[in-house]
């Protein structure tokens, strides 16, 4: 295994993703409600910050939203700002 493998966890019975790094753990919170994937919060430890992992977890989200169907509605500022900087997330708003 190398040092850039970075398994993101699907933790549905949480609502949400995790990633675990260095001993800390990321997370993207959602719920669903009505076919739409609500995004509401990133947390990405400071320590870890700089390296991409929200971005992962932003991405892992979004492509689960996608291949269950589901719209998205991102209250999270994060996944909102992740989504206008990659347009072919557009589609699921």
């Amino acid at each position: 295994m190398t040092g850039n493998a970075i398994e993101i966890v699907h933790n549905p019975e949480k609502n949400r993703f995790e990633l675990e790094q260095d001993g800390l753990l990321c997370v993207l919170e959602y719920y669903v409600v009505e076919g739409t994937m609500v995004f509401t919060h990133t947390e990405v430890p400071s320590a870890l910050g700089g390296r991409g992992l929200g971005s992962r977890l932003a991405q892992a989200g979004l492509e689960y939203a996608r291949q269950q169907g589901l719209k998205v509605r991102p209250l999270c500022s994060f996944i909102a700002g992740y989504i206008q900087k990659h347009p072919e997330y557009q589609d699921l708003l």
